[in-house]
């Protein structure tokens, strides 16, 4: 039992990376994450639900507070990544959440805008 303790102990000296705090600095970032892409989803929805593809206020709040606190999660777990010197889990958590979210913007932007046309009248 003593070896145990003299190995946790060895493993957390001060040169080792923080594994807790990565957790979840990773699971902040996946949140944030899926939070963006959700945004996405809705904006792409609201276009074809709403007159003339606009977003109503309501939704273009929603969308933009989605992004804002995806935003605020991303730079908080990236600044406890770096002040912890965890500079593998910051490279590859915000390579992979650009990739994402780049992904996202590209088919966001790709989506066609939807117009409303008034009813063809039947002749009648």
């Amino acid at each position: 039992m003593h070896a145990l303790v003299l190995m946790a102990a060895d493993a957390a000296a001060d040169d080792s990376v923080n594994l807790w705090g990565a957790l979840g600095c990773a699971v902040a970032y996946s949140a944030s994450l899926l939070a963006t892409l959700d945004a996405f989803a809705d904006l792409i929805l609201a276009r074809g639900d709403s007159p003339a593809g606009r977003l109503t206020p309501g939704m273009g709040m929603k969308f933009a507070s989605k992004l804002i606190a995806a935003a605020i999660a991303v730079v908080s777990a990236a600044i406890v990544l770096a002040l912890d010197d965890n500079w593998f889990a910051f490279t590859t958590l915000s390579i992979a959440f650009v990739v994402v979210v780049g992904i996202g913007v590209i088919v966001l932007l790709r989506q066609p805008k939807v117009t409303v046309r008034p009813p063809a009248s039947t002749g009648g």
